[in-house]
């Protein structure tokens, strides 16, 4: 919600009038000096929406704020150009709405039309959510990284490196907007104060590592060259459920350099609707966007959500520091989900980045049965995976 700076009007004041958090309010308004704010200077209040208002017999902007409950200098704020006095029957106000309640639904089928959608309402209601674009799918498609918080401890979450796998980006998507909720509306989550972690921890998340896929898996094949390369590889078969790879038949999560050559000799050969590492490791802008990411941010831990299973992977050939224990025991607790330390699987983002990086990494494997898992799954696995998002910041 935006607002117009009054003669007398501070940051501090706004945070009073609203209620919230002073810190949310400086971070959504990246390019105002708080001490020197200009009259008429647009100012944005995260977690508020304006709604129109039509003005009834009777109304005041005392009785309007009374029955909302409200501020009413936040009426004054918003229609600074109406009359308080002279509010004419059927003449329109603006109605600060504070916002209190999930827009993400994660449970429905999720491709990167509705990521993105879901995207475009957060970052208006939450505009110190940070952005930034960190490459391109094969089809052009951008690949998002979002930061939230300004600690030195660096988290990063991703889903969707497997087509199939795309309820990892929804559960992603829902806990986000349940954590926003929870920071702006100094609420707690499982009956954890989670304020202090946005000091403590920034927060990477890539929500959707294979758009192409996804959007493959979820809606069908596109129209022109991909679509048609998708079902010559598909062997014409119009079913795309069973599809890990990105658009031109590359698993994305076979494409690092940590025992490549051993994921090259026993998996297939050319491109494939799964497991197909490359012709060598790196070849996929997906997978190279993440690599970069990885470099640029220096993770301090790290997450990549799949399915399925109900296990977490978090070894990696003796590299793994000894806190990745520490952490997963943690995680099982929370979560129920069997640790497994060792896999004969290889060339993996998690695999890749404890080699390169000697930190903690874990492949998470949500829910149970075949995927695509099916959206009957979707709340159980949100209410198991909850303690594992939090964990992940405290530990």
């Amino acid at each position: 919600m935006d607002v117009q700076v009054r003669s007398g009007d501070s940051i501090w004041y706004y945070s009073q009038l609203f209620n919230v958090p002073l810190k949310f309010i400086i971070d959504s308004n990246p390019g105002v000096n708080p001490s020197q704010l200009q009259i008429g200077q647009t100012i944005r209040i995260p977690a508020y929406r304006s709604e129109p208002y039509t003005i009834e017999a009777g109304d005041t902007f005392w009785k309007i704020a009374s029955d909302r409950r409200i501020a009413m200098d936040s009426l004054a704020l918003l229609n600074q150009t109406v009359n308080p006095q002279q509010l004419p029957i059927g003449a329109m106000i603006q109605i600060p709405s504070r916002v209190t309640e999930r827009i993400v639904n994660g449970n429905q089928n999720y491709d990167s039309t509705v990521l993105q959608f879901d995207l475009d309402g957060l970052l208006q209601l939450y505009p110190f959510v940070r952005t930034e674009t960190i490459g391109n799918s094969v089809m052009g498609k951008d690949l998002i990284e979002l930061q939230i918080g300004k600690g030195t401890k660096v988290v990063h979450w991703n889903g969707s490196f497997h087509a199939n796998e795309w309820i990892t980006t929804a559960v992603i998507m829902q806990f986000l907007n349940d954590y926003l909720l929870a920071l702006t509306n100094k609420e707690t989550i499982r009956g954890l104060d989670v304020n202090p972690y946005y000091d403590q921890v920034t927060l990477s998340i890539v929500p959707m590592v294979d758009p192409d896929g996804v959007d493959l898996v979820v809606d069908g094949p596109p129209a022109g060259p991909f679509g048609d390369l998708a079902l010559e590889i598909n062997k014409g078969n119009t079913d795309f459920s069973g599809w890990k790879a990105n658009i031109r038949g590359v698993d994305l999560n076979n494409q690092y350099p940590a025992n490549w050559e051993i994921e090259q000799e026993r998996k297939p050969k050319e491109p494939s609707p799964r497991d197909f590492p490359g012709y060598e490791p790196l070849t996929e802008p997906e997978a190279i966007a993440m690599a970069e990411l990885a470099q640029a941010r220096q993770f301090n831990k790290m997450l990549a959500f799949h399915t399925q299973g109900e296990v977490i992977y978090w070894g990696y050939e003796g590299l793994e520091p000894p806190e990745s224990l520490v952490i997963v025991n943690e995680f099982e607790r929370v979560s129920g989900y069997q640790p497994i330390k060792n896999v004969y699987s290889f060339a993996g983002y998690k695999d890749w980045f404890i080699q390169v990086y000697r930190k903690p990494g874990f492949t998470v494997e949500l829910g149970r049965g075949v995927n695509p898992l099916p959206l009957s799954q979707f709340d159980e696995i949100y209410q198991e995976t909850i303690g594992i998002f939090l964990a992940s910041l405290y530990m």
